[in-house]
């Protein structure tokens, strides 16, 4: 990892654990943004969709049984009911779950990537585009 202090080897267990259960519950366009050595409020920072409400609702509650199963505590969840925008809290790892519209409309990515949308790597079922040819 270069530039910046790498994350403790319980985040990176966390977030290997994050982005599988996603990739297992055919999460759409799933991205991980790392943060350690940008702000203190987490190492990774997980961001994505769901085709539907239900999925969302879904994958967030799946998420958090296997989180509290590794980590021994429970994350914490925001906007489970309306599954728009599922917030999951699990400490060292932020997982966003949207809606395809809602996180076209937030933008998050760009919002977090600190000028550098490279900080955003694409999980293996969403490999990033390629480059332009010139």
């Amino acid at each position: 990892m270069t530039g910046g202090p790498a994350a403790s080897p319980e985040a990176e267990a966390l977030h290997t654990l994050v982005l599988q259960s996603l990739e297992d519950d055919q999460a759409v366009e799933t991205i991980s943004i790392p943060l350690a050595g940008k702000t203190s409020i987490a190492d990774y920072m997980v961001i994505a969709s769901g085709r539907s409400s239900r999925q969302v609702s879904s994958m967030a509650v799946k998420l958090a049984e296997k989180v509290k199963a590794q980590v021994g505590r429970s994350p914490k969840i925001e906007g489970l009911p309306a599954a728009d925008w599922v917030l999951i809290d699990a400490g060292d790892v932020i997982v966003h779950l949207f809606r395809p519209e809602v996180r076209s409309f937030y933008n998050l990515e760009r919002m977090w990537a600190f000028g550098d949308e490279s900080a955003a790597t694409a999980s293996p079922s969403n490999p990033p585009a390629p480059p332009p040819v010139a």
